[in-house]
């Protein structure tokens, strides 16, 4: 339920500072506010489930409330998780919809977030519908009755605001028709935020196209005082006077605690032996996806009913997922931040950290899930050491170089039409994910657009804020300090996220492990210890081949693209570990590391690759499987060689040909200029052009190929893009082998 604290709760009124006014016009001349008041209240009985009992909207509440209703203002509310946010702009809706106002828009971030938000409003008789990517088919009739005026709330994810057909036709007659415009989680607007969205900054144009006097309020539980500033600024909304309520962030139902543990099978093994203790259901936090399914696949080997939450579950599995944790049917999500602000369960017993976020306010923001309708509700981070090296390799949302930015404004403006993202990889050194952020932040700034086909340069000036993005940058550092300092910090750990979001209120809570005393028992029994350390040894997982080209190689002068041919494809192989996971990722990450010294594969590292090798073969369609498609045994092993690594690379190919009794047949040939062909994270196309031409087979290795027919293992110390293995098998398949099989050391992800 939405509104846990809407009856009977401590008034929570914060500091007022003016924003911006605006002309109080239609519903506010001849209002009585206690009538006013009174239909507010009952409409909140509806929301809460019981419309027969007296409930009554806070006194902040009623304000904000007030100011969208009576007077037509804008206003910002930042209040802590569970003070209710979300019955404001119901109960505003209803009124306003009651008194012949248009529907309410609310631009809403994650997709559970909207399917609770639509579950609340039918509680009051509001009618709400949502626009996103998981609906697609349902958007035309949405619209229609949208138009038509059956439609009370729209819901619509922050990416819809720049998709082509919504932005050209929908989204002016939105903001001409809308009655109350809602910016649901407006720390996204912020780049000092630490859940920032470009596609969130678009709400300025609509902004500057709501019909006068029209309200607006942005809502966060997460912004401090720069960021509700920066909210300010990118909504647009320039000097003047709006409401702002900024109440203290206080959590009373929240008991916090540090468990300082030796390393990643501990840490496993004290959820093993602890999560019984921690009361009712919960969430359980991983840094990355790897991470989340190796402690799910321990926890239910240890007979613990959970399931994983992230961003590579399917869609049906996630509804069902939060289904079975709403209803108590399993003891915990192990999740990474993609449940972040997109769940609401009153009755979340625990929160529990297995890694440390890299910014307190995201870390706030993750545990707020707890506790907002029971008394009492345990919080614990059990920091690794491997954690930093997690906030390296996903540290990569700076704003690019200026000369990255201008090369892509080029390649647009010489373009004559519009480029897609795929086309755009060919022309800018940028991996995808970095490369839509910039285009997205470029379209805000009127630099691009984004038309049917893909991106057009404006021709309009745009100038690179240096500053700016150095701050940010600056920034993230800064956070990543304050998550250190919070996980060794003696004082009140309460207080310490409070400040670190503003609050000018902040003091000691008093229940903490270090107001109150270590709560939490560190002890790990051996019998705990010795199963997660089994379960983090275990090496092994599947490295998914490349299937097709990347597009725009033409353009490139490489004369690849479509499909690979099946004949000239690389299988699917097996690493020892992803980069990220907590097991084998922290063995693996120093040996691989850019400034690790080359050396011979470490005994404990070969061993293990050899188990790869035999689990795989006696796996389902393996060589040594017995089945009628399985390939044939591999007749020898070949190295991708390595200039920064050769020892590593080289000892591991010739120790797996001696455990495994197959010959060395030899490497490929380096023919790429000096230095390395190992190329820094990027984008496909860039990839595939530095390894273009990079490798050859030489005559020895074509000849030993060619003497022994069959299969081969190819042999690397690491993947990330799979583009290196998907060469030296074109090259190998080309020279005469049969099926390709790698074996790496680490995958990344």
């Amino acid at each position: 339920m939405i509104l846990r604290h809407a009856r009977g709760a401590v008034r929570a009124t914060g500091p007022r500072l003016r924003w911006l006014t605006v002309s109080a016009i239609g519903l506010h001349g001849g209002m009585d506010e206690l009538e006013l008041r009174a239909e507010a209240d009952a409409i909140l009985g509806q929301l809460v489930g019981d419309p027969d009992r007296a409930a009554r909207l806070r006194e902040d509440q009623w304000q904000a409330v007030a100011a969208l209703v009576r007077e037509h203002r804008r206003a910002l509310v930042v209040q802590r998780t569970g003070w209710g946010k979300s019955a404001v702009y119901f109960v505003a809706t209803a009124l306003l919809r009651k008194r012949g106002a248009g529907p309410t828009v609310i631009v809403s971030p994650l997709l559970a977030l909207m399917r609770n938000q639509v579950e609340a409003a039918g509680r009051a008789g509001i009618r709400a519908r949502t626009i996103n990517s998981a609906n697609p088919e349902e958007w035309d009739n949405i619209q229609e009755e949208v138009e038509r005026g059956e439609t009370d709330v729209l819901l619509v994810s922050p990416e819809r605001l720049n998709s082509v057909d919504f932005r050209d036709q929908m989204l002016p007659k939105l903001a001409a028709t809308t009655g109350l415009l809602v910016v649901d989680e407006a720390h996204c607007i912020s780049d000092w935020g630490h859940d920032f969205r470009p596609d969130y900054r678009r709400l300025r144009a609509m902004l500057a196209e709501l019909a006068p006097g029209v309200p607006v309020l942005a809502t966060t539980a997460t912004a401090n005082a720069r960021v509700t500033a920066d909210v300010a600024e990118q909504l647009g909304t320039g000097a003047g006077e709006a409401l702002v309520l900024r109440g203290p962030l206080e959590r009373e139902s929240l008991r916090l605690g540090v468990v300082q543990l030796p390393d990643a099978a501990h840490r496993l093994g004290w959820l093993a032996e602890h999560l019984d203790d921690l009361s009712g259901s919960g969430i359980i936090y991983a840094l990355t996806v790897a991470a989340a399914e190796e402690a799910t696949a321990f926890l239910r080997q240890r007979g613990f009913a959970v399931a994983s939450y992230t961003g590579r579950t399917e869609n049906a599995d996630r509804l069902q997922a939060e289904e079975d944790l709403l209803a108590n049917r399993v003891k915990a999500l192990v999740a990474t931040s993609a449940l972040g602000m997109g769940f609401d369960k009153p009755d979340l017993g625990f929160v529990v950290h297995l890694g440390s976020p890299s910014s307190p306010i995201a870390y706030y923001q993750q545990v707020g899930r707890a506790g907002r309708g029971v008394a009492h509700a345990d919080v614990l981070l059990l920091p690794g050491k491997e954690d930093e090296a997690i906030w390296r390799y996903f540290a990569d949302t700076a704003f690019p170089p200026e000369t990255q930015v201008r090369q892509t404004l080029s390649a647009l403006a010489g373009a004559g039409r519009p480029l897609s993202v795929p086309a755009l990889e060919a022309a800018v050194d940028l991996r995808r994910s970095r490369l839509e952020t910039m285009l997205k932040v470029l379209d805000v700034d009127g630099a691009v657009k984004r038309v049917k086909g893909g991106w057009i340069a404006t021709g309009a000036d745009w100038v690179y804020d240096t500053e700016r993005y150095a701050r940010v940058a600056h920034q993230r550092a800064v956070e990543q300090q304050a998550m250190r300092e919070y996980a060794s910090t003696t004082g009140c750990r309460m207080e310490f996220l409070r400040r670190q979001l503003d609050d000018e209120g902040a003091t000691a809570c008093g229940r903490c492990d270090n107001c109150a005393g270590p709560w939490a028992d560190p002890t790990v029994t051996a019998e705990a210890l010795t199963g997660a350390v089994k379960e983090l040894d275990r090496p092994g997982v599947e490295v998914e081949p490349r299937r097709m080209w990347p597009t725009g190689m033409p353009a490139l002068g490489i004369e690849l693209k479509g499909r690979i041919p099946a004949g000239e494809q690389c299988s699917t192989g097996r690493a020892l570990g992803r980069l990220s996971d907590i097991g084998w990722g922290n063995r693996l990450r120093p040996l691989l590391a850019e400034n690790a010294q080359d050396g011979p594969v470490p005994d404990d590292v070969l061993r293990a690759a050899v188990s790869v090798l035999a689990d795989w073969a006696r796996s389902p369609g393996g060589w040594a499987s017995g089945t009628a498609d399985a390939p044939a045994r591999p007749v020898g092993i070949v190295a991708v060689p390595s200039l920064t690594r050769p020892q590593l690379v080289g000892t591991l190919a010739q120790g797996i040909a001696d455990i495994g009794r197959l010959p060395f047949l030899g490497a490929l040939t380096y023919t790429g200029p000096g230095g390395t062909h190992a190329v820094r994270r990027s984008n496909s196309a860039q990839r595939l052009r530095a390894l273009s031409g990079a490798f050859s087979v030489s005559g020895e290795l074509a000849e030993a190929l060619a003497s022994s027919p069959g299969p081969v293992l190819l042999v690397d110390d690491y993947t990330d893009s799979g583009w290196t293995l998907a060469v030296a098998a074109r090259l190998l398949r080309r020279a005469g082998s049969g099926e390709v099989l790698p074996l790496v050391l680490a995958a990344a992800g």
